[in-house]
């Protein structure tokens, strides 16, 4: 099938809105799309003089708008999907501009006989549309169509993980995803997450050109706090795969349309390379358990004060057994790091071999030589965390002068441990330091890359996650890791052998140039690059309508500061108490699910 997403301007007209819609629907039916795509408030723009002007400019679902866009959908025989503001109340009874109306941003998918097949309403409202719109209850679902299973995704739902992962887990194979933003890492992060996460194929339809008409600018900036330059939208629409690999993209400053012929059946494969199902791994009664449980965590981050900064790093081995920890064991004497972040069993290149009990009860053994003489090394203050086999069991540990200090037992099955028992706790743990006391989790194997864990535990406070793993995929530190510390606004230290895999930045370039190629006879491969490690940072100033003091608008939200992990010894300095500083209320929602 051929999904087309299609980017454009709008104005405070909802008649120019319509023809320009139109438009743009014909030129991407011309290109013979069976999806098409359209950004978010198609109608009219996300702020106004008063509620009487959100009103008018609002849709009604059996309005000409709306009809005219579903009689274009007939006339293409193909289904259309588009974001805008709809009234939820029959009539406005009243002209008193400061009283609000039930107005909600919604998607709307019209199917190829003119019907309205689905709508779902946006979950996530920021800063302005609070104060004209609603965010309704309402589960997003997926309809069932002669083409596969499609999701909407509306504006800012896909800055958490919450609507994506409902909709994956009802059997959505592309999410059609309308918005309107300024912000360049919801097209380079959040969103190739939600594809990689879920392994769906996600279309993204957003803006250019101004977000707030040139005659209301004024009025709008002298109410909030926002860099002017993110009065325009950046454009940058999509198709994804479900690896997150970009299948085609616009510019950032253009009008136009893209294309992409995609197989449904591929976002079918739940699999991880070593077999993992993604959506099997979850453990959602678990998530439940927690959530009601304050067991093992501490106070809250209003009650205690965390240090400036904290020195860290993370150590990437290359050998194996005695030579891996000989090698550890140096490097802590001789640097100063408050913590050290090792990958996972990082004295083992080959994890097959722990399928093997006598080796398991070896490397058990071994185990106990790696806490006694790291232990013995550690200065005080002083933490490594990595993960070994203790009880017959994988777990991720902290180490200090005085031996292990902390233990996580695994929480998700994956297939390279699948003879560990599963843990049933989220440890919350107090780290006292020379400078203060930071709050911190440890998830190893699979289980930070899966989002609901990763929400418990920045639920209960954490300022730091430290992430012994082993990288399956690109998308994992491209993606997902990096998700997993922005949306939860939490420093992460994430530590793998370096692994030669698939880059899913440039994968799709190569792909169209691959199958450009074969046609013409020729062959091209995907090429493998190094999949490492990374210190992620937060970023202080990133909530939307306050005044930044400390870094400049860069067309960026909450995209992390990253450290990546190059050759053996990387070093960064994170800043726990910016993990106080959240973007959006917690949605617990999907977790029980």
């Amino acid at each position: 099938m051929r999904v087309a997403v299609c980017q454009f301007a709008s104005t405070d007209s909802v008649e120019n809105n319509l023809s320009t819609s139109i438009r743009m629907i014909n030129e991407a039916a011309a290109g013979k799309a069976d999806v098409i795509v359209l950004p978010e408030y198609c109608n009219a723009p996300c702020w106004y003089q008063d509620h009487n002007q959100a009103w008018q400019s609002a849709l009604s679902l059996e309005g000409s708008f709306l009809q005219t866009i579903a009689e274009q959908a007939k006339q293409h025989h193909c289904y259309i999907t588009l974001g805008v503001t709809l009234r939820r109340d029959d009539i406005r009874e009243h002209q008193n501009g400061d009283v609000k109306s039930n107005i909600s941003v919604s998607s709307c998918l019209f199917a190829p006989s003119g019907a309205l097949i689905a709508h779902n309403d946006k979950q996530t409202l920021i800063g302005c549309e609070h104060d004209f719109f609603v965010c309704t209850s309402a589960k997003s679902t997926i309809t069932d169509t002669e083409l596969g299973n499609i999701g909407l995704l509306v504006g800012n739902d896909s800055l958490g993980f919450e609507q994506a992962r409902a909709m994956t887990l009802a059997g959505a194979q592309l999410l059609c995803h309308s918005t309107s933003t300024f912000a360049v890492d919801q097209s380079s992060l959040h969103s190739p997450a939600r594809a990689s996460e879920n392994k769906v194929f996600i279309a993204s339809a957003n803006k250019v050109g101004m977000l707030i008409e040139p005659a209301h600018r004024d009025a709008f900036l002298a109410q909030y706090t926002l860099p002017e330059s993110y009065l325009v939208a950046v454009g940058q629409s999509q198709i994804l795969s479900p690896t997150g690999a970009v299948l085609a993209q616009m510019s950032a400053n253009e009008e136009g349309v893209i294309w992409a012929d995609i197989n449904l059946a591929d976002a079918n494969i739940k699999k991880r390379p070593d077999g993992s199902d993604i959506l099997k791994q979850r453990r959602p009664e678990l998530y439940q358990t927690l959530l009601g449980s304050n067991n093992n965590s501490k106070n809250t981050h209003a009650e205690r004060v965390a240090p400036n900064t904290v020195n860290t790093a993370i150590f990437a081995t290359y050998t194996n057994h005695e030579q891996a920890l000989e090698d550890v064991c140096f490097y802590i004497e001789n640097n100063l790091s408050d913590i050290i972040q090792l990958p996972e069993l990082f004295f083992l290149a080959d994890k097959s071999v722990c399928e093997n009990s006598e080796q398991r009860s070896a490397l058990e053994s071994f185990s106990k030589t790696v806490e006694r003489q790291i232990s013995q090394v550690l200065r005080p203050f002083q933490y490594v965390c990595t993960s070994l086999v203790i009880d017959g069991k994988h777990q991720a540990v902290l180490i200090s002068e005085q031996g292990i200090i902390a233990m996580q037992q695994q929480l998700h099955f994956c297939q390279r441990y699948q003879w560990t028992e599963l843990g049933n706790h989220l440890n919350i743990i107090e780290v006292p330091l020379e400078q203060g006391c930071i709050t911190i989790a440890m998830l190893t194997a699979d289980d930070a890359n899966i989002a609901e864990i990763v929400k418990i535990a920045a639920i209960k406070g954490i300022h730091v996650l430290l992430v012994p793993f082993d990288v399956q995929e690109a998308s994992e530190v491209q993606y997902q890791l990096l998700a997993r510390a922005a949306e939860n606004r939490i420093c992460l230290l994430g530590a793998t052998r370096e692994k030669s895999l698939t880059n899913n930045a440039t994968a799709a370039s190569l792909i169209f140039e691959a199958n450009r190629a074969q046609k013409q006879g020729n062959h091209k491969q995907v090429k493998a690059h190094k999949s490492t490690g990374f210190i992620a940072n937060l970023s202080a100033d990133f909530t939307l309508f306050t005044q930044w003091q400390g870094r400049k608008p860069s067309g960026s939200i909450n995209q992390p500061i990253v450290k990546p992990q190059f050759g053996k010894i990387t070093k960064a300095l994170v800043q726990p108490n910016t993990s106080t500083n959240k973007l959006l209320a917690v949605n617990c929602s999907v977790l029980t699910v």
